[in-house]
């Protein structure tokens, strides 16, 4: 029995292999548009998180790590070179050049903009900038000459995305299908989540109880990725940093919990509510990318990831642990192992989350 509490103790390791950051990946939302049908125009805007566009530029200039709209119109240049020019668009087989170019610093992303003067035919765009950010990267291409029409996902292994006039029920499900496999990347890579959902389960009880758990807590955060994915529950950088730290928290309460209280019988209402807090932590991935009409696409995509993902991890952790359960005395003690252990962690990422600079 001894080797599947070492393989419970192995996925602990993973779970912490990626450090106390949940929200590694990152995404570039594109928008591309002619304004004119079949015209010689055609505008793009993007929109990342500052600390993506940090990865792709030298640092400011002051050094204070704080981007401002003054940094971005003195990096004109460094943004032609740095961003445009690692992502070229062509049209027909031919390069399109680039006529007006733009930055600016909205509340909780930087937009880029630019024109270009395409020949007739279909577009294609190809983002090399991709192979010089880390792994995990993706760029979302949201509007399809006009208006949504559909979603797109470029990563480094397929930098190139091309733009049809025409809209299909292929490309719909194509942005779905790119939406799910973000919140699945999500849940799996992001540390914290799955060990909340640890600590839970180390206690879970029957499987009935298990179940209730589970269900508390996607209701919950689902509830809180919603409202504030669509606007309801404003989140900026410093509350965002306050969720972040809650999220810690909730862990670090599950675990001593698990130390003094056998069978806690409010586990499955403190599910719920701790829940709703991670929910906010879901949110924060989409709120600050500029997503426009396109978050209720992303949010439903992202979501249905998010629960994927979750119930993966449930699949795995679940029979591990009810073979635990059948040694009593050994399972009291990888309890007790595993909660020290998520409890430490949590308590390193609370003080690391509640006292990092803002900016």
């Amino acid at each position: 029995m001894w080797w599947t509490a070492r393989w419970v103790a192995a996925l602990v390791l993973c779970l912490f292999a990626g450090g106390a950051g949940a929200h590694d990946a990152d995404i570039l939302y594109a928008q591309l548009w002619r304004p004119e049908a079949r015209g010689a125009e055609v505008r793009e805007r993007i929109t990342l998180t500052a600390d993506t566009l940090a990865r792709l530029l030298p640092a400011d200039a002051d050094g204070d790590g704080v981007l401002s709209q003054a940094d971005l119109d003195a990096r004109e240049r460094a943004l032609a070179v740095g961003f445009w020019d690692a992502i070229p668009l062509s049209a027909g087989g031919q390069p399109c050049a680039r006529t007006a170019q733009g930055a600016w610093v909205r509340e909780s992303y930087v937009e880029l903009g630019a024109t270009f003067s395409c020949a007739p035919g279909e577009l294609r765009q190809r983002f090399t900038l991709l192979a010089v950010l880390p792994p995990g990267y993706r760029v979302v291409l949201g509007s399809v000459i006009q208006g949504e029409r559909g979603q797109r996902f470029a990563d480094a292994a397929q930098p190139t995305l091309v733009v049809s006039e025409v809209s299909s029920d292929e490309e719909a499900s194509t942005g779905l299908a790119g939406w799910v496999g973000l919140g699945v990347t999500h849940i799996l890579g992001g540390p914290d989540h799955l060990a909340f959902l640890l600590a839970v389960l180390l206690v879970g009880g029957s499987t009935r109880r298990v179940l209730l758990l589970v269900t508390a807590f996607t209701v919950a955060h689902s509830l809180t990725l919603g409202a504030t994915a669509l606007g309801w529950l404003p989140l900026d950088e410093v509350r965002t940093r306050w969720v972040e730290a809650s999220i810690a928290a909730s862990i670090l309460w599950v675990a001593v919990e698990n130390l003094v209280r056998r069978a806690p019988r409010h586990r499955v209402a403190l599910t719920f509510l701790f829940g709703l807090v991670h929910g906010l932590g879901f949110a924060s991935v989409l709120t600050g990318y500029g997503l426009g009409d396109s978050v209720v696409s992303g949010l439903f995509g992202f979501n249905l990831g998010v629960e994927l993902g979750q119930a993966a991890v449930v699949a795995v952790l679940l029979p591990l642990l009810r073979m635990l359960q059948r040694r009593p005395v050994l399972h009291r003690r990888v309890v007790r192992f595993l909660s020290v252990l998520l409890g430490l962690t949590a308590l390193y990422w609370l003080l690391e989350r509640a006292w990092a600079p803002i900016g």
